[in-house]
């Protein structure tokens, strides 16, 4: 059972009083693991994926759509803070989408044998039981459903989608697509026998003979809004399949985005007349919609376009929500050359005489929330965390509810539908944020963390931004936490590469010394470098030979410094380190040598346990110890260890073992924020007062939530 002490007081605990007085917001309050809607006996490491969500009409039960699986899933959210599994419903194709009309539930499930030979059908089920009580052949494959606003009909977008690896992915590739309207009867029936397959080639100027619909709406005066995303055009529709208008989605040019993946950030690149290629679409009024420019082929240009119902144009977001996720440190740079944040799916809501639409960001793993009062002037009210790659939404302002369908499933936090709760209280993501800043700030994968004075963090990234080393100013006063300023690390004028900084401290005469972790195969160095306030290398300690003939990959995790003493934390064991025993090496500055203790390491039974930061303060060695796991996580913790343990002995003769406590598990922390555990506590800061900041890294948005936490757990 882990301990914890009474000398930490929580965050939570010295703010609870002052949330009655906040505004509204939305705030995450459960997450559901869809693996968990498998039945006893199942083998639940299959891959899963949450993609598209719908809701009953009481806002009792969350519906998705699972392709991997081939199923539909269902999720009891009567208490929305504690959703529980109803079991999956088995089908005999993939599913596409979901919509739902009462307590049932229309899927749109893809039969194709082939690219060349699609073919799909929309079955109607009862949620409760799992019966099928209706099924009609679509004539393709299908993507996306809706159901018009009074039940009179389903809508379905007949993709037949193109085979990405033939004549390079380009359309046309025959069959073409089609929307498919089938007429519903007084009791929410399917009329198959009254479908209408509505032709809309010929009105793009991009392959017009092969339109791919991509998504569809539905407003309340029964008119359908279509996305052809690889056409880059819009049409709309009657609900007898006649063409009311058509346009081009149009083209962007944007200023000041990063357009290169080569592990910076730098936002000063300009992309001309990029094709939007929308994906999700949703009405806002009977007048305007909202399309999200997630692109396929050639575009995506990264934001959201408000459009009148005859084409015009009345609002462009340009860069400005990509920007924003920069701000947050959910800017996905692997994807710089691509379609940078990817906005893909979006709903919309009316919340507490608001409309507002929540536009998903795949690769950022964020939702953003606009105010749509005004169509022609969208406001930014919030971003919220995700989960990785958010794929659907469903709102449900009747319970002010909210559902994010994330479709990313790996071995780690696997694919999670979370649910969100607007209320009163402040917002409590994001927890750090460079908004406000003099430039546009793009940071990620927080590494190592040292206190300054006033309220100030000095915090470095990891190799994920190997072009791009940095020291972040972050001032801890605001809320919330604000990253003032940053300082890249040059060496003779340019970006110091090669290095991949895991920790910082402070040398007392307003530098820094920061602890690089090596990486031989890639030329990194075990190695301190001495930095200076301007961000200068100033100079290098590389390793000893003697660490260097038994190191491995895992090594520099955090520094600190006592004195003239610089303490490094190894992460893992060494070639010649017992097991469960890791270094933490010492470095006197005046005399020049080296040295180590041993620290014993958590055992568990799954994965790995390593240290991941040092922090010295007053009579202690503090310390993070943690596994390598999410929500099964064994270990995530600071410990400490009394300062007169803090002895080296010389490298080669038998280390001194200290004797560790645990004074606070984090994992109660990062289980508060109601996402999934995660698994990366890699920063620690100790002010004067014993007030204590944690930080997690957020692997730079790659195969991750993007999910930075950085809270402060109280004083020691």
């Amino acid at each position: 059972m882990p301990i914890k002490l009474p000398l930490l007081t929580s965050v939570f605990a010295l703010t609870a009083g002052t949330a009655a007085l906040a505004d509204m917001n939305f705030n995450r309050i459960a997450s559901f693991p869809v693996f968990t809607n498998m039945a006893e006996g199942e083998d639940a490491a299959r891959e899963t994926s949450a993609e598209i969500v719908t809701v009953t009409a009481d806002g009792n039960t969350l519906v998705y759509s699972d392709s991997p699986l081939g199923v539909i899933g269902r999720i009891d959210i009567t208490d929305p803070a504690n959703p529980q599994p109803l079991g999956n419903i088995a089908l005999d194709g993939e599913p596409t989408a979901v919509s739902a009309l009462g307590d049932t539930v229309f899927v749109g499930i893809n039969t194709s044998e082939s690219f060349t030979s699609p073919s799909g059908r929309l079955a109607h089920y009862a949620v409760a039981t799992g019966e099928m009580v209706a099924d009609c052949d679509l004539g393709g494959q299908p993507d996306s459903t809706a159901v018009a606003p009074d039940g009179s009909f389903v809508v379905v977008a007949v993709e037949n989608e193109r085979d990405e690896d033939a004549g390079d992915g380009r359309v046309p590739q025959m069959p073409a697509g089609h929307v498919s309207i089938i007429p519903l009867d007084a009791d929410g029936m399917m009329q198959c026998d009254a479908q209408v397959r509505a032709d809309v080639t010929g009105l793009a100027d991009v392959a017009p003979d092969d339109p791919e619909p991509e998504f569809v709406d539905v407003n309340a005066a029964g008119e359908i809004a279509v996305t052809l995303q690889e056409n880059n055009h819009i049409v709309v529709l009657n609900a007898s399949g006649e063409v009311l208008s058509h346009f081009s989605a149009g083209t962007v040019s944007l200023e000041g985005v990063d357009a290169q993946d080569d592990g910076a950030l730098d936002f000063t690149d300009t992309l001309a007349d990029v094709p939007r290629e929308p994906d999700a679409l949703q009405w806002i009024d009977e007048d305007h919609f909202v399309i999200a420019n997630e692109g396929d082929m050639d575009g995506g240009s990264r934001g959201f376009t408000v459009f009148h119902k005859d084409g015009t144009e009345v609002y462009e977001s340009g860069p400005s929500f990509e920007h924003a996720l920069v701000q947050i440190g959910h800017y996905p740079d692997s994807r710089s050359d691509a379609k940078g944040v990817e906005p893909e799916g979006m709903e919309f809501a009316t919340f507490d005489g608001t409309p507002m639409i929540f536009l998903l960001s795949e690769r950022g793993s964020v939702v953003g929330v606009y105010d749509m009062t005004d169509p022609t002037n969208p406001v930014l009210a919030q971003l919220l965390p995700s989960g990785i790659a958010p794929e659907g939404a469903v709102a449900i302002p009747g319970r002010n509810l909210l559902a994010i369908a994330n479709e990313a499933d790996d071995a780690g936090p696997r694919s999670h539908v979370m649910l969100f709760e607007y209320a009163e209280g402040e917002a409590r993501y994001p927890q750090l944020t460079s908004a406000g800043s003099d430039e546009l700030i793009g940071w990620g994968a927080i590494s190592g963390m040292v206190a300054g004075e006033g309220g100030t963090v000095y915090a470095v990234n990891d190799s994920f931004y190997g072009m791009q080393p940095s020291i972040f100013t972050i001032d801890t006063g605001a809320t919330p936490a604000r990253i003032m300023d940053v300082t890249r690390i040059t060496r003779d004028g340019q970006p110091a590469q090669l290095m991949d900084l895991e920790g910082i401290t402070l040398d007392g005469e307003g530098n820094f010394y920061v602890a690089s972790e090596g990486r031989l195969d890639r030329g990194i160095l075990h190695a301190i470098h001495h930095v200076t306030a301007e961000g200068d290398l100033a100079a290098t300690i590389p390793f000893p030979k003697e660490i260097m003939a038994v190191e491995r990959r895992w090594a520099a995790e955090g520094i600190t410094r006592v004195g003239t003493m610089l303490w490094v934390a190894l992460q893992r064991e060494f070639d010649d380190d017992p097991a469960g025993m890791v270094k933490v090496l010492a470095y006197d500055l005046e005399t020049q040598e080296w040295g180590a203790v041993h620290y014993p390491l958590t055992s568990v039974d799954t994965g790995w346990v390593g240290l991941s930061e040092i922090t010295a303060h007053g009579d202690w060695m503090y310390f993070v110890e943690r596994d390598d796991q999410f929500s099964n996580s064994a270990i995530k913790a600071v410990t400490r260890v009394p300062m007169d343990q803090m002895v080296a002995a010389p490298l080669g003769e038998t280390l001194p073992v200290v004797e560790k406590e645990t004074v606070r598990d984090l994992r109660e922390d990062l289980a508060g924020f109601n996402g999934y555990i995660q698994d990366k506590v890699e920063g620690m800061a100790i002010f004067g007062d014993g007030t204590t900041w944690i930080s997690t890294d957020n692997d730079g948005v790659d195969d991750s939530s993007g999910e930075t936490f950085f809270f402060s757990i109280g004083r020691m």
